[in-house]
């Protein structure tokens, strides 16, 4: 058992020294994710607590947040510069991307709030 504790630690270890040398605007984008991923899970578990009344609501509220971090995902793939698929992609172009795609998911999610 020893040994399981050590390879994780060593494991974690090299994890956080890799995500130390990320470039600042990707930890960003990672914190965007990691804040719509724990809305969707407040909702959720609010919805576990109080009740499904308003049961198309609850669906636009966590579809937007999971949508938006899938979108915010997908940025991060085009703006990461070691990334060779995406090489000849302008940063601002993916941002415009990034946010025309939000503008198309949320007026779809307020259509289907009614």
């Amino acid at each position: 058992m020893p040994r399981a504790t050590s390879d994780a630690r060593l494991l974690i270890q090299s994890l956080s020294k890799a995500y130390a040398a990320t470039p600042t605007n990707l930890k960003i984008i990672d914190l965007y994710v990691v804040f719509a991923v724990a809305t969707a899970l407040i909702q959720v578990a609010y919805m576990g607590l109080v009740g499904t009344f308003p049961f198309n609501s609850f669906l636009s509220g966590v579809l937007s947040c999971i949508g938006t971090a899938v979108l915010a995902v997908c940025l991060r793939i085009q703006v990461n510069k070691d990334n060779k698929e995406f090489k000849d992609l302008p940063p601002e172009r993916a941002f415009a991307d990034f946010v025309f795609c939000n503008l198309v998911l949320h007026l779809v999610i307020m259509n289907f709030l009614g």
